[in-house]
């Protein structure tokens, strides 16, 4: 990968990594018809997962990997706003039963989640495959989160501690639950269920951020997870924030969701920094990074309220390839924090607040000795090297040329 990376960048050889591996990863399905679904609909529902998930251990992926589409099909009865209420909550409530019946599946969702609901059966074949200690792991989170759902069915996201208590039902459940698998499969100590619970809210936050507009333009009806205290400070309704006339109210509400997701940043580096498992540090370190990374990208970025935010392909493919120790994970940070603190506005009404969570992440990254700098962008596009590239083309039509003339 050298010579692509000198000549096209980091990202361009981070790209061609990454699909070499994505190759490797659909060559490796398992025969077993079951296990073969369980891995194609990761593949489908979550490349970067599928491809993370690879690097454990075979007994512990199995168990990630069927506990990752659980959940998933958990998460489409609850997405799911054409099922009424009266029949959705009972689902909800009994989900953690109906995983020990092979024969259960309801028909509900769109695309792949309707497939993965339709051949839920093979999901459920995997499942009754696993050792007990796995299945009981998954079955008792997969009865809190449903609960926690039937919950926020009947119920709107009013407070912060709302926000906090939804985002810990539908993510921080998940990283608890990831905890209780790695140390079924003897790699971890059981990490503290605080520092878990914080691992999944950081994920979950940066996504409802970011997907304000997906959300509010769900059919039949929005879905509303931004917390009415925080809104409420800058319009009237939510959808307001999305209205020209409100641009400026609307990116002060959005940095302070930011902020309010950055709180749990510097337990997510503790329970990392505790990892003792390289391959389990990197399947949780990958996605933290690119949560950074994305919060430093919604931050003051109007374009959250007019279409879709994301990383580009070239600097996903490198936190992916780049993320290998909890070196690389202080460096991250410590990067992705720097540069959403370059966006910070003054007069914005959460500076201070922002910077003094900014700062607390910096400071830890700086504090462990290992941070370096490795000159992660999140709006420029990687710069070429226009007399490599033409040197690399010269190259390829010698080969070429000799080719033709041997022959």
């Amino acid at each position: 990968m050298g010579l692509v990376g000198a000549v096209l960048g980091p990202e361009a050889a981070a790209l061609v990594s990454l699909r070499v591996a994505a190759g490797r990863v659909r060559r490796e399905v398992p025969a077993e018809e079951h296990w073969a679904f369980a891995y194609s609909m990761l593949q489908r529902v979550s490349r970067s997962f599928a491809l993370v998930i690879q690097q454990l251990g075979p007994e512990l992926r199995n168990a990630v990997c069927v506990f990752y589409l659980v959940l998933r099909a958990l998460d489409t009865v609850e997405d799911d706003t054409s099922i009424p209420t009266e029949v959705k909550v009972p689902i909800l409530l009994e989900f953690h039963h109906h995983i020990y019946n092979r024969d259960w599946h309801l028909s509900c969702g769109t695309k792949d989640y309707k497939v993965l609901m339709d051949k839920f059966h093979y999901v459920l074949t995997a499942f009754l495959e696993l050792g007990s200690g796995y299945q009981e792991a998954i079955e008792e989170i997969t009865q809190r989160m449903g609960a926690g759902m039937a919950k926020f069915t009947c119920k709107e996201v009013e407070t912060v501690d709302d926000y906090d208590e939804y985002c810990h039902y539908v993510a921080g459940l998940v990283g608890i639950g990831l905890s209780r698998l790695f140390h079924a499969a003897g790699l971890e100590n059981l990490a503290p269920e605080s520092l878990s619970n914080s691992m999944g809210l950081f994920l979950q936050k940066v996504n409802i951020t970011r997907d304000y507009l997906e959300d509010m333009n769900e059919m039949p009806k929005s879905r509303m997870f931004w917390p009415r205290e925080i809104w409420s400070k800058y319009v009237h309704k939510l959808e307001d924030l999305k209205c020209q006339d409100n641009s400026e109210k609307a990116v002060k509400c959005l940095n302070e969701m930011v902020t309010n997701g950055l709180i749990h940043a510097e337990d997510c580096l503790r329970y990392m920094s505790a990892i003792k498992d390289i391959v389990a540090l990197r399947f949780c370190a990958i996605p933290q990074v690119m949560a950074l990374a994305t919060y430093a990208l919604c931050y003051n970025n109007m374009n959250v309220f007019r279409g879709v935010v994301k990383m580009r392909r070239g600097l996903t493919a490198r936190i992916i390839n780049e993320t290998n120790s909890m070196s690389d994970v202080y460096i991250a940070f410590y990067e992705f924090s720097s540069l959403l603190e370059a966006k910070i506005d003054d007069n914005d009404p959460n500076a201070a607040l922002t910077r003094e969570r900014v700062n607390a992440i910096k400071e830890i990254c700086k504090s462990s000795g290992l941070a370096k700098r490795r000159g992660y962008d999140l709006d420029t596009p990687p710069k070429r090297n226009p007399a490599m590239i033409i040197m690399l083309l010269l190259l390829l039509v010698a080969v070429l040329w000799g080719a033709l003339y041997g022959k």
